[in-house]
């Protein structure tokens, strides 16, 4: 890649990483929050929302108790309200299905460090059905030795499948860490049709 798209690349970085910061210090931490529970083939995922944007995405649970737990609401209390949400339950009820889905165009509502916003912003710019390594990332922060610390911000994704942590693999090939578990890193990757 040569210097201009280098030097591109980061400031589009630094400004989606801005932009993220700011509504993740805006009014949306006092705003009501909807949640909402819903089935996929892969099992029942929670969804937080702010009216500014999606703040939190559970992986798929086993029942819907649990992905409302996880959002902090019974099953009763989660919000019926479709809402903003619509379109993103029907393309993750499509993901789950194994059709291609690229999540573009969310506003996101996001807490973390500045690095952590930076890895996500990275991760989120994988392409369906590819992967990259942990040290990948680092590199494109700029710092090849930090893979630890980018699995650690991976670890603490607050939307997974919309930002394809599941995508970001060890670089010797082989499975890598998950914040959920490993078998479902596995399903997710094998939608995408990619065997690991």
């Amino acid at each position: 890649m040569d210097a201009q798209k280098k030097l591109h690349k980061k400031k589009t970085l630094i400004s989606l990483s801005i932009q993220m910061l700011e509504n993740s210090n805006s009014s949306a931490v006092t705003q009501k929050s909807i949640r909402r529970v819903f089935h996929t083939a892969l099992g029942w995922i929670g969804m937080e929302m702010s009216s500014n944007g999606i703040t939190r995405l559970t992986l798929p649970q086993i029942n819907e108790e649990l992905a409302a737990a996880i959002i902090g609401a019974t099953p009763k209390q989660h919000s019926p309200h479709k809402c903003i949400s619509d379109n993103l339950v029907r393309d993750l009820q499509d993901y789950s299905l194994g059709k291609q889905v690229s999540f573009n165009g969310l506003a996101y509502i996001l807490t973390g460090s500045p690095f952590e916003q930076n890895v996500w912003t990275i991760c989120k710019s994988i392409p369906y059905g590819q992967t990259r390594n942990y040290k990948w990332l680092a590199s494109e922060l700029g710092n090849p030795n930090s893979a630890r610390a980018v699995g650690n911000a991976l670890g603490k994704n607050p939307t997974p499948i919309i930002i394809p942590c599941h995508r970001i693999i060890a670089s010797s090939g082989t499975i890598g860490g998950f914040a959920g578990e490993i078998s479902m890193k596995r399903k997710l990757l094998a939608l995408e049709g990619i065997d690991i």
